[in-house]
């Protein structure tokens, strides 16, 4: 553990300006306020935050982020309040602390929800001030270190899969590759000790039998760099454990398939020396097509910069090379830390792009499930590089579509999506994209997001913000659905219903307004009786009647409502437009509708019953029918001739049974109404092809 006099040295060395006496104050403070506690390990707990602190100081960050790290805890698990260190330490390291400290108190959560709401405060405090997430991302790095310490497994493996999942991932946006390869190291080790204990040994193994080799080839790059003119340094290693499993997961491969398991690293005077560098290792050995990858003139979005590319030595080994800059190579292994340690004056600035695309996220998502699955998809590590037609770069995770490129440029661009040109060409916006393609969207004034684009698109941001459009339009027509059963209910009450009977109707069942009432209605989360006390009370008590309550005067019209948002259609029956319908309304479900004649009506279905109208001009649903075809060449044909020849859709066919001479088929298809139905099975009964159709 750092002494308090080496803490200070330490950043006295590279701030002589830092406040010694407020640094004293910040080491002695953590001390006293965690006094005789205890950590797994055995050790005082203040030696926690003495050696975060000790890593923040080898990031070369300022006096404010040192502090901090000694205080972290501070709040948490001492009697200390953010009030205390405002007092002592001022406003910006009371902040810092607040934004880093855990929410532990909502242990009545469940598990994963305690987890994302930590996340929430964390993202939020961090889009104020990156300075939050290196301490944090510090914090973790330490617990992971002491981990084997804890002797509950289920614990440990717990906060080692939060940490692969989470802060891992965190570390590589904000390039620190360090923090993030011995996170994934030490959370490895955790959730796959099997497989860490294998290849850890193997690679004990190469090392004790290559006899200087990784050495040797080191040597051989520099020699021939050197002949060249360029002087440089070269550096090699086994590559990192972790990686090596995940390819051998990935490829579905052992570990003696793993061909690139050593790595070096080139380290040169300026950038057109990394490119003379490269052009002189594939002039010398041959590279492997396909693993070549510039990201010095296209840098990932936490400015990692450098050469990448893959040859073949002597003997077939294929070995990983990195080419960079003394500058690249600090930058890249410390990321954003270490950009802003060497900021003049300015306070660090946390407005990265990929951090407002988080935060984002954060407003869009539902619940904690939401949160989590599209915080990971957010952080995912594997990217593509697209452009718009103006040369604007965007980077995606490997698998996405316009659609998730549309979100990435923005968020009412992505909402106003109708279609999408790929290098210049037509294509459908499940496309996946591929490096380098140049994206042009195009857009509707009137279009919005659609339900079924969840079925391919991969950003945690495109998700979010079609699952929030989702939502609100589901709770607009919901709303609609219950707004006209607000009116059947209110011509109920022996009274007329005003204004003022609504406000303090609202008032009595505590909602904020009346979309509130008329969503809690059409979801049946309310009953129509306390409505109805609601907007007058005492007037429940005349009706005896049960069969009162759920009287209905007149029919509700779906007009204008969207199918699989405001209501469903059943499966069971395939209601189309012309039948006569009914809904059911089961709590927080919504409305299901049947034709009146659906079997499954008939089942004593717990739910209220609503009666419905399609409404005057109501088009387009899915019918299902089942055809008997005569076994022979050419009638699957003919039957799905006339479909085309009466302009419907064929969404599914499945061949049910087969019994010679006959196949039966059950067929859904889009039509306009049952008078269109009605049309196409009239024609199929009279195809000499067809034995005999009906509807299902």
């Amino acid at each position: 553990m750092l002494r308090q006099y080496e803490l200070v040295e330490r950043v006295k060395d590279y701030d002589p300006d830092a406040d010694e006496a407020l640094l004293n104050r910040a080491y002695v403070y953590t001390v006293q306020k965690h006094g005789t506690q205890k950590r797994a390990s055995g050790d005082p707990y203040f030696s926690h935050p003495v050696e975060v602190a000790g890593l923040m100081t080898d990031l070369g960050l300022d006096q404010e982020t040192i502090i901090t790290a000694l205080l972290h805890d501070t709040v948490e698990d001492t009697l200390a309040t953010i009030e205390d260190i405002e007092e002592n330490f001022g406003g910006e390291v009371a902040r810092l602390v607040d934004g880093v400290t855990k929410l532990s108190k909502i242990e009545a959560m469940p598990e994963n929800e305690r987890a994302a709401e930590n996340l929430r405060k964390f993202l939020l405090a961090m889009s104020e001030d990156i300075r939050v997430l290196l301490v944090k991302l510090g914090d973790r790095l330490h617990n992971m270190r002491t981990l084997h310490f804890i002797k509950n497994e289920d614990k440990r493996r717990r906060i080692a899969r939060e940490t692969m999942d989470i802060y891992a991932p965190l570390a590589e946006r904000v390039g620190m590759y360090e923090y993030m390869r011995e996170m994934q190291l030490l959370a490895f080790e955790q959730l796959e000790p099997e497989a860490y204990k294998t290849i850890t040994g193997r690679l004990e193994q190469i090392r004790r039998q290559d006899g200087g080799q990784v050495d040797a080839i080191a040597l051989a790059i520099k020699q021939s760099l050197a002949e060249a003119g360029l002087m440089v340094e070269v550096s090699g290693r086994e590559k990192h454990p972790y990686s090596i499993w995940k390819k051998m997961a990935e490829r579905h491969v052992s570990f003696e398939q793993v061909t690139d398991i050593m790595a070096f690293r080139v380290i040169t005077e300026s950038e057109a020396d990394c490119y003379a560098a490269l052009g002189v290792l594939h002039t010398v050995w041959q590279f492997i097509p396909g693993r070549f990858k510039d990201y010095i003139s296209t840098p990932k979005n936490n400015g990692y910069r450098s050469l990448h590319t893959s040859l073949i030595y002597e003997n077939s080994m294929r070995v990983e090379v990195q080419i960079r800059t003394r500058e690249m190579h600090r930058r890249n292994e410390f990321g954003l830390a270490a950009h802003w340690a060497y900021k003049q004056g300015d306070r660090p600035d946390g407005q990265v792009g990929w951090l407002r695309d988080l935060i984002e996220i954060v407003d869009a998502s539902h619940d904690a499930e939401e949160l989590l699955e599209h915080t990971r998809m957010a952080i995912y590590q594997d990217r593509i590089f697209a452009f718009t037609p103006k040369g604007a770069l965007f980077q995606l995770p490997k698998g996405s579509t316009p659609v998730d490129f549309a979100f990435a440029v923005h968020t009412d661009l992505g909402a106003q999506t109708v279609g999408a040109k790929i290098n210049g060409r037509h294509m459908p916006l499940r496309t996946p994209l591929n490096n380098g393609d140049v994206v042009e969207i195009i857009k509707g004034s009137t279009a919005e997001p659609q339900l079924s684009w969840l079925g391919f698109v991969v950003t945690g941001k495109a998700r979010a913000a079609i699952r929030r459009s989702v939502r609100l339009k589901e709770r607009a027509e919901v709303a609609e659905i219950g707004a006209k059963l607000f009116d059947e209910i209110a011509a109920r009450v022996p009274a007329k219903i005003g204004k003022k009977a609504k406000t303090d109707a609202l008032k009595r069942l505590d909602m904020e307004d009346e979309e509130d009432l008329m969503y809690a209605i059409g979801a049946a989360k309310i009953e129509d009786r306390e409505v109805m006390e609601a907007l007058v009370p005492g007037c429940t008590a005349e009706i005896a009647d049960e069969e009162e309550w759920g009287r209905q005067e007149q029919a509700i019209s779906i007009r204008g409502l969207t199918p699989g948002v405001g209501y469903q259609l059943a499966t069971c029956c395939h209601p189309v437009p012309g039948d006569r319908i009914v809904g059911l309304r089961k709590p927080n479900e919504g409305v299901e509708v049947h034709t009146i004649d659906c079997l499954e009506l008939a089942s004593g279905i717990d739910a209220d019953w609503l009666d419905l109208s399609w409404g005057k001009r109501s088009k387009g649903a899915v019918g299902r029918l089942r055809a008997t075809l005569y076994d022979r060449p050419g009638a699957l044909a003919e039957m799905a001739g006339i479909f085309g020849q009466n302009m419907a859709n064929i969404r599914a066919l499945e061949l049910s049974e087969t019994e010679h001479p006959f196949g039966v088929y059950e067929v859904d298809l889009e039509v306009q109404d049952l008078a269109h139905l009605t049309r196409i099975l009239s024609a199929l009964r009279a195809s000499d092809a067809v034995a005999q159709a009906e509807r299902m």
